[in-house]
């Protein structure tokens, strides 16, 4: 009962401060329509990028352009998602610095749902938006015999692969506790992990596959069920149940994310010490 009492308590704590930082962006509206539009702009230059390469080549390490499109939606969104609900985490690094993560210690609130939900950014909707419009245009191209495993598939790709990204973002966090300056090192799994994923598995080496399959399994997001759904062999052997794991990869991701966070708070000792 405790522990569902410090969830519960956490998920209303959590959505008090993202209602003040939503109230807060909605108070000049022009403003907030801008700023997301530029950023649903700004990122879907990755995938600009990747239609300059299709002018070049007709395909990508075998892949078509739908193909390439499925990975990159996937990939957008779920990570989109994730970085709307836990974006603020990677400034971890300077809230140590500068003594304002010892203020959150010393409120009656859960420490995680303060920093995850601080400067909550409705603008980063314009993220999910631009990766979700790729995502739908992708698979209404994309040549697949669908059945039900496979269409219901999708929406567990993006809540799975969202909740894998939230994990890693939890898990950066506490290695900041640690080192107290390492924004950068997490940048690399997130924003670089998004990165990695928008391109088909067998453009990377193998060992590349298996690390982001068995040590940081970014692959559950997208590279293996995704695989399956087009009908494509994945780089690396495995079992045809691997392409429905993506659940209790993500279950496993989070609860390990969280004793990570759980290590880093004990371990804290303040700023300068």
């Amino acid at each position: 009962m405790g522990e569902r009492s410090a969830f519960a308590e956490g998920l209303r704590a959590y959505g008090l401060i993202a209602g003040m930082w939503v109230r807060s962006s909605m108070t000049y509206r022009t403003s907030f329509v801008i700023t997301m539009l530029g950023n649903g702009t700004m990122t879907g230059l990755d995938f600009v990028g990747i239609l300059l390469m299709f002018s070049q080549v007709d395909s990508l390490g075998g892949w078509s352009l739908a193909e390439v499109a499925l990975l990159y939606g996937l990939s957008a969104t779920a990570f989109g998602i994730a970085d709307l609900v836990l974006g603020s985490m990677d400034v971890m690094g300077a809230r140590i610095r500068d003594g304002s993560f010892d203020t959150l210690l010393v409120r009656p609130v859960p420490v995680l749902a303060q920093v995850g939900a601080d400067h909550f950014a409705l603008r980063r909707l314009g993220r999910i938006t631009q990766g979700a419009l790729v995502l739908g245009w992708s698979l209404a191209a994309v040549d697949v015999d669908w059945s039900a495993a496979k269409v219901l598939l999708v929406p567990v790709m993006l809540v799975s692969g969202a909740a894998i990204f939230c994990a890693v973002f939890v898990a950066g966090a506490a290695f900041q506790i640690l080192v107290q300056d390492a924004a950068e090192v997490q940048n690399a799994f997130t924003y670089g992990g998004t990165t990695l994923l928008q391109y088909p598995p067998s453009v990377f080496g193998k060992e590349l596959v298996r690390g982001a399959t068995f040590m940081l399994p970014l692959a559950f997001v997208n590279w293996v069920p995704a695989s399956y759904v087009l009908g494509r062999p994945y780089p690396i052997a495995l079992p045809e149940w691997a392409a429905f794991a993506s659940p209790p990869v993500a279950v496993a991701c989070c609860a390990l994310a969280g004793l990570a966070w759980r290590s880093g708070l004990r371990a804290y000792r303040s700023t300068g010490n």
